[in-house]
C-alpha cells in the first residue's frame, strides 16, 4: 500500500483539531494498516471458550441458531455468520431476528423456550444478550448452550452463558467495537482454529477470506455510531474499501436503485442511504427482509427485496413526516419546558426514535416520545447539549419507568398508563443544572478562501476519512462571499443550491431539506455573507465536481 502523505498545513490543522499531535499517532491515523492496527481476536473475553464450543458443534453437526438484533448492527452481524456457514457448506443452522413490534429488543424467553423444544444445541447471540441473565439461566437448565456476543454495557450480573464475548469485559484494548465487529472477530477466530483441526481443515475458508466480510462490519460500525478511532477506524476504513468492490447481489441492486456507484461509496452514503433502508425493515415490517437483501445469492430475490425495502423506507419517511406534524401541533399549544415529552397511543413505535431526533433538532432540548404498543406504553428519547439521558432517567422518581435503558445520547423506556401523564414533571424534577446545555455555537476547523475549494483540498480532507463519531467531518469558514444565485430544486422543492462568489472564484453550495430561510440569516441574491460548510465531491450523474455542503450562513 502506498503511504499517504500529510505534509500540508491543512492536514496538520485537522489532525491537531482532533487532538492527534504526536508524529507516530498521526502516521497511524492517516495510514490505517490492517496487520498493525487490528488487535488479536484472542484477547476478547471468553474467546477461547466460544471458539472451542463452535468447533465442537461443527464437528458434531449440531443445530446452531444465530440470534441477532434487528438493527443495522445486528443484521450485518447475522449476515457474517450466515456467509461463514454457507462458505463451509454447514446446513444445520438458522438465523433468528426478533420482530421489533411483536417481541421487542433482546433475548426473549418465549423464543428460548421454543429453541429448547426444537432441540437446539447451540445459540449464538449478536449485538444483544449481555443483560439476559434469566433467559440464559433457563437455557442452561434445559441443556441449551449459549454464546453471548455483545458490545453493550454489562449489568450487575453477567449471564452464566457458556461464553460471553464482549470487548467491555476483561482487558480488550478497544472496548468500543460494535456488535457485528465482535461477531466478525469470533468468526475469524473460528476459521483460524479450523485450520488446526484435523476434521475441519479441509473445509476451512482460505486464510484471509474473512476480510471479504468486512463490508458488513463497515456498515455496522458506521451505522451504530461508535467512535471512529482506534480499531473502529481501521474496520470502517477497510470496510468501505471492501464495499467499493462488493459483489453482493442485494447491495448492487440497492445501489442501482438509488443511482449510486459502488466505487464512489463514502461513509455518508452508508449512514444516509443504506442504513435507513436496512432499519426500515424492522420499523415497518420484519427485519428478516433486510437480512435477505444483504445475504441473498439470488438475482431475482435481490431485486424483489430492494424494491420492498425502498418502498418501506418511503412509507417510513411519510409516517415520520405525518407524526412530526402531529407532534408540532401538540407542542405549539404550550410553553416548552427544558425536557420535552410528547406522544400519542396511535403513533407507530418503530419510528419514535426518528421523531425524537427531529424534535431535538428543531427545539434544541432533550425529547422523550411515546406511543402504545401491544397494550404497553413504550418510548424513545434523544439528547441535546450536555444532558446525559441515562443519568436523567436514573435520577427520575421511583415509579416513573417500568424499564429504561440506553446511554448518554439515546435510550428507550416503558411506563405505565398512569405514569406517562407525569413523565414530563418527573423528568423536570430530576433535571439538574449539571445537565445544562453545552455550547451549541457552530465550530469550524479553519478559515479558507473560496479559491481553496478544489480537488487538492478535498483530497487532503479525505486523508482523515471516514468521518463520524469522534472524527467529525471538517467544517470550514468562508468569509465575505457574495450570493449571486439561489435555486430551489427537487421533486418536492425542498433542497436549495446557492452560488457564491469571492474574487474570480465561483462555487456551488448545497443544502438538502432546506429553504432560503433555513439559516441564521435568510439568504437572497446580492448579499455578502459568511458561510460554514463542508467540502465534498458531487458524484451524481456522469460528471464529478467539488462543491460545498452548507452548515450555516450568517452576516459577517
Amino acid at each position: 500500500m502506498n503511504k499517504k502523505q500529510y505534509t500540508s498545513d491543512l492536514v496538520q490543522t485537522l489532525l491537531k483539531n482532533r487532538n492527534i499531535t504526536e508524529k507516530e499517532d498521526q502516521d497511524i491515523f492517516v495510514n490505517p494498516d490492517f496487520s498493525r492496527d487490528m488487535h488479536s481476536h484472542w484477547l476478547l473475553h471468553d474467546m477461547e471458550k466460544a471458539v472451542g464450543r463452535i468447533i465442537d458443534a461443527l464437528n458434531k453437526k449440531e443445530k446452531i441458531i444465530v440470534y441477532a438484533d434487528y438493527d443495522a448492527d445486528g443484521i450485518p452481524g447475522a449476515v457474517i455468520f450466515s456467509d461463514f456457514f454457507n462458505k463451509i457448506k454447514y446446513k444445520n443452522f438458522e438465523i433468528y431476528i426478533p420482530h421489533r413490534h411483536n417481541e421487542g429488543y433482546g433475548l426473549h424467553h418465549a423464543a428460548v423456550e421454543q429453541f429448547v423444544k426444537d432441540k437446539t444445541d447451540l445459540l449464538i447471540t449478536i449485538d444483544l444478550g449481555i443483560t439476559a441473565v434469566d433467559q440464559v439461566a433457563y437455557a442452561k437448565e434445559n441443556g441449551l448452550d449459549i454464546i453471548v456476543t455483545d458490545h453493550h454495557e454489562a449489568g450487575e450480573k453477567i449471564p452464566d452463558a457458556y461464553a460471553v464475548v464482549n470487548p467491555k469485559l476483561g482487558n480488550y484494548p478497544d472496548p468500543m467495537l460494535c456488535g457485528a465487529a465482535v461477531a466478525w472477530k469470533l468468526v475469524s477466530a473460528v476459521i483460524e482454529r479450523m485450520h488446526d483441526d484435523e476434521e475441519l481443515a479441509e473445509i476451512a475458508p482460505a486464510v484471509g477470506w474473512e476480510k471479504w466480510l468486512l463490508d458488513m462490519v463497515g456498515i455496522a460500525t458506521l451505522s451504530d455510531m461508535v467512535p471512529l478511532r482506534n480499531e473502529n477506524r481501521t474496520l470502517a476504513w477497510y470496510g468501505l474499501h471492501v464495499l467499493r468492490k462488493t459483489k453482493r447481489l442485494g447491495l448492487l441492486a440497492l445501489l442501482k436503485k438509488m443511482y449510486m456507484r459502488k466505487e464512489y461509496l463514502l461513509e455518508e452514503d452508508i449512514t444516509f442511504m443504506i442504513t435507513p433502508r436496512i432499519n426500515a425493515a424492522s420499523r415497518m415490517a420484519h427485519p428478516m427482509d433486510a437480512f435477505k437483501l444483504l445475504a441473498t445469492q439470488d438475482v431475482i430475490e435481490s431485486h424483489m427485496m430492494t424494491v420492498h425495502l425502498v418502498t418501506l423506507n418511503d412509507e417510513r419517511k411519510k409516517l415520520v413526516a405525518q407524526t412530526m406534524r402531529e407532534a408540532n401541533k401538540k407542542l405549539k399549544t404550550r410553553d416548552l419546558p427544558a425536557v420535552i415529552v410528547v406522544g400519542s397511543p396511535d403513533w407507530k413505535a418503530g419510528i419514535l426514535g426518528l421523531v425524537a431526533s427531529k424534535i431535538v433538532e428543531e427545539f434544541k432540548r432533550p425529547a422523550f416520545v411515546w406511543s402504545r404498543e401491544n397494550g404497553s406504553i413504550k418510548g424513545s428519547c434523544r439528547t441535546w447539549g450536555g444532558c446525559d439521558l441515562h443519568e436523567l432517567m436514573s435520577a427520575a422518581p421511583e415509579g416513573t419507568f417500568v424499564q429504561f435503558g440506553g446511554h448518554k445520547e439515546a435510550g428507550g423506556f416503558s411506563a405505565t398508563e398512569d405514569a406517562i401523564h407525569d413523565l414530563e414533571k418527573n423528568l423536570l424534577s430530576a433535571y439538574s443544572p449539571s445537565d445544562e446545555e453545552e455550547s451549541t455555537d457552530i465550530g469550524y476547523d479553519a478559515i479558507l478562501p473560496l479559491s481553496s475549494v478544489n480537488y487538492a483540498t478535498y483530497n487532503d480532507i479525505r486523508k482523515l476519512a471516514p468521518f463520524g463519531v469522534a472524527n467529525p467531518k471538517p467544517q470550514f469558514l468562508f468569509t465575505g462571499v457574495e450570493i449571486i444565485d439561489v435555486r430551489i430544486f427537487g421533486k418536492q422543492k425542498n433542497h436549495i443550491e446557492i452560488t457564491i462568489k469571492q474574487g474570480d472564484m465561483t462555487v456551488k453550495a448545497m443544502s438538502f431539506f432546506a429553504t432560503a430561510e433555513s439559516f441564521t440569516t435568510p439568504v437572497e441574491v446580492g448579499m455578502t455573507v459568511s458561510c460554514i460548510a463542508n467540502i465534498e465531491e458531487d458524484t451524481f450523474g456522469r460528471n464529478r465536481s467539488i462543491r460545498l455542503r452548507i452548515v450555516d450562513i450568517f452576516l459577517p
